[in-house]
């Protein structure tokens, strides 16, 4: 059985606020904890006025001391805005504070435009030194030898799971060489999803926390009780894309009846491409395409994210991908298990 996470960048809707985000993030966590997801990870973005996410360690220990049993952690932390050294205190403070249910997952991007971060005081091109900030992250949560100069504190010898994250076929190829688990982000660019899964398995080199490859697919998923209801629902995700593709990010917008009142032709066709994975339907139609996409992937767990306007919808959605799971392959139980 594969399991189900979830992915969550808490989503500031129109009309609301922060404040309402962490909250509906935080009854989300507790949702999909009840449900038996396996995870649920917060994303970082900046300058981003529909994303509340972007102090996202803050955001995380929110969740994790608002649950039990889920593991919490980072979809992810995009390594090019930080220094390795502060990110290791940071997930080391985490995992002292709610030992074994903590993980790292690093991206290489910066998560926001180039005017953002020089106001990050981030080197435009840190994204160069991406491999060797992993390896420099990961020698922290080892165990401290004497003589060392510097040591996280708190994070060495507390290994913290690191995930590598990508939408395309690099950190793939980084994930294999350095042994580690790999998240494709195909919710977002499914252009490379296949290449990018082929080369981590073929080039994968065995590592002492994993000796084999292990992959998980970030999938859209809006589900509702007929198909009619989530197609109109997922006019908020349509809505969303429309906006990046127009350069002008804006909060979740409300579902609209008519998509073609918003949209040219063109724009039409581009969001559908980039959202082709997506999966939007009623509980027989979301079993078909979770099925689907596994058979097509042999993906090992799927991290489910549903960009829903109405909070109640997007908890209804959640536990339909849970009804169907079963059917479809899937099962809360984690299969992925810490070293």
């Amino acid at each position: 059985m594969i399991p189900l996470s979830v992915l969550d960048l808490s989503p500031i809707v129109a009309g609301g606020t922060a404040r309402q985000a962490f909250r509906n993030t935080l009854e989300l966590a507790q949702h999909a904890e009840r449900l038996g997801f396996n995870r649920f990870w917060l994303a970082e973005h900046h300058n981003m006025v529909g994303i509340a996410s972007a102090a996202t360690a803050v955001v995380i220990g929110h969740v994790a001391n608002g649950t039990s049993r889920i593991r919490v952690g980072s979809g992810g932390i995009m390594l090019p805005n930080h220094a390795p050294l502060v990110i290791a205190e940071q997930f080391g403070t985490l995992e002292s504070l709610h030992p074994g249910r903590i993980d790292l997952g690093l991206g290489r991007a910066p998560g926001t435009d180039r005017a953002t971060i020089r106001a990050l005081r981030r080197d435009p091109m840190a994204a160069d030194a991406f491999p060797s900030d992993v390896v420099e992250l990961q020698s922290y949560f080892r165990d401290a030898v004497p003589g060392q100069t510097v040591r996280a504190v708190p994070g060495a010898g507390l290994r913290v799971p690191i995930w590598l994250l990508g939408s395309s076929t690099f950190s793939a190829q980084l994930a294999a060489m350095l042994g580690l688990p790999f998240a494709f982000a195909s919710h977002f660019a499914p252009d490379q999803m296949q290449a990018a899964l082929a080369l981590y398995r073929e080039g994968y080199q065995p590592s002492v926390e994993h000796p084999t490859p292990y992959a998980m697919l970030g999938v859209s998923v809006v589900a509702a009780d007929d198909d009619h209801d989530a197609g109109r629902l997922a006019t908020s995700l349509q809505q969303q894309f429309l906006a990046l593709q127009r350069g002008r990010p804006v909060q979740l917008q409300a579902p609209v009846d008519d998509m073609n009142t918003l949209w040219s032709e063109w724009e039409r066709s581009a969001v559908a491409r980039t959202l082709r994975q997506a999966i939007v339907g009623g509980p027989d139609t979301v079993e078909r395409g979770l099925t689907r996409l596994i058979e097509q992937t042999g993906a090992d767990e799927l991290m489910i994210t549903s960009h829903i306007f109405d909070h109640g919808a997007r908890l209804r959605s959640y536990e339909i991908v849970a009804g169907v799971g079963e059917l479809a392959g899937l099962s809360a139980s984690p299969a992925f298990a810490r070293s």
